[in-house]
């Protein structure tokens, strides 16, 4: 097949599916509004949108225009946008099909109460639509009541990629380059450090953390508006020594961070699906604990495979993680059956293996 997606190349997110039908031999085109991140892209078509800056009004049917030309000159067989008020808009401008749209979340969950025009483009693209998937079955319901047809809404998940995620991965060097003794366990978050993943909560739970585990330390991967506060915050509470604000980490290292640490958190304050980081560190053998937004109950078992907290509960966080630490067998029996659920419900290649045979549902019907 020749597959056109449109969507953010920067994004792992894209990254995946297109390196997946790219790999499996398909022809893949990818139209992005950047090019940022597009060394990560194997045997990938890649045009980059021309835009105007700070003109964002003529960016939508500059968009579309430079869409239907693309579309035009390949002829592809399935055009699918990734993320609903934005390429989703524009693919819909574009009149193609058939066309199928990813939403992401936010871009249905949180953009469409911002504002009537927003609520109409995300309408607007959906309708439009011949199929589309997400990845919670909350957005499967918001959509419907946004009146879009249940029968074409399908549950794909973005996929672990388990060859890649396993414990297998676990490095010593890890503590070596963060300075951190090897007798030390590892408490660590991969969520931005923005307002929505609520970094500040984990902060206020490291000084009860340390009460009973002193040695503890904690990783937080990443970057965000946040983090001259939450550092500042860190230190007013005594527990600057024992976080290392890591920052941005690449791709290719996130399973040797993940692997080599003890127990997962994610505090976010909203998810749409399983985030994918806690997916990844779930396929690393890793007890979680996460917040209850989302679909994270439906993934993590309460007293199986981790545990799921209100949001913003630090003294909670805290208890959980201290009894992590304290008992290293449950630690392990918790990781192992994460690894399970993965490996039974989230895998990568299985969920884009469903993705290539709607691909040829729809082919075949055009």
């Amino acid at each position: 097949m020749k597959i056109c997606y449109v969507g953010d190349a920067g994004s792992i997110h894209t990254q995946k599916w297109v390196n997946y039908f790219a790999g499996k031999g398909h022809k893949v085109y990818l139209i992005s509004p950047r090019t940022f991140g597009g060394s990560a892209l194997r045997n990938i078509n890649l045009h980059l949108l021309k835009m105007i800056n700070g003109v964002r009004f003529m960016n939508v049917p500059l968009a579309m225009i430079q869409i239907a030309r693309i579309i035009s000159r390949e002829a592809p067989d399935i055009l699918h946008a990734h993320q609903v008020t934005q390429s989703g808009f524009w693919c819909a401008l574009c009149g193609f099909h058939p066309y199928v749209l990813t939403a992401w979340g936010s871009d249905i969950v949180v953009q469409p109460k911002k504002s009537k025009l927003i609520k109409w483009k995300a309408t607007f693209a959906l309708k439009r639509a011949d199929m589309i998937t997400c990845d919670a079955q909350h957005m499967v319901e918001r959509m419907v009541e946004m009146g879009v047809a249940r029968e074409k809404i399908k549950l794909i998940y973005f996929g672990v990629d388990t060859e890649k995620f396993n414990a297998k991965k676990r490095d010593a060097k890890i503590k070596e380059e963060l300075n951190i003794t090897s007798d030390s366990p590892i408490v660590i978050s991969l969520r931005g450090m923005s307002p929505i993943y609520d970094l500040e909560s984990l902060v206020k739970a490291a000084p009860l953390v340390l009460e009973k585990v002193p040695e503890v330390k904690f990783i937080i991967v990443g970057d965000g508006e946040q983090r001259s506060y939450l550092e500042n915050l860190a230190t007013s509470l005594a527990v600057i020594d024992s976080i290392r604000f890591v920052g941005p980490v690449s791709n290719s290292d996130i399973p040797r961070y993940l692997a080599s640490s003890d127990v997962y958190v994610s505090t976010s304050l909203s998810d749409a699906g399983l985030a994918a980081s806690t997916a990844e560190a779930m396929a690393c053998e890793l007890p979680t604990v996460v917040t209850d937004f989302g679909d994270n109950s439906h993934w993590v078992k309460e007293g199986q495979g981790g545990y799921v907290i209100p949001v913003k509960s630090p003294s909670l966080l805290a208890e959980r993680i201290v009894y992590l630490l304290e008992n290293e067998n449950i630690r392990r029996k918790f990781g192992k059956f994460n690894r399970e659920v993965i490996e039974e419900r989230n895998d990568y290649n299985k969920e884009m293996g469903k993705v290539e045979h709607l691909y040829l549902t729809l082919t075949k019907g055009a």
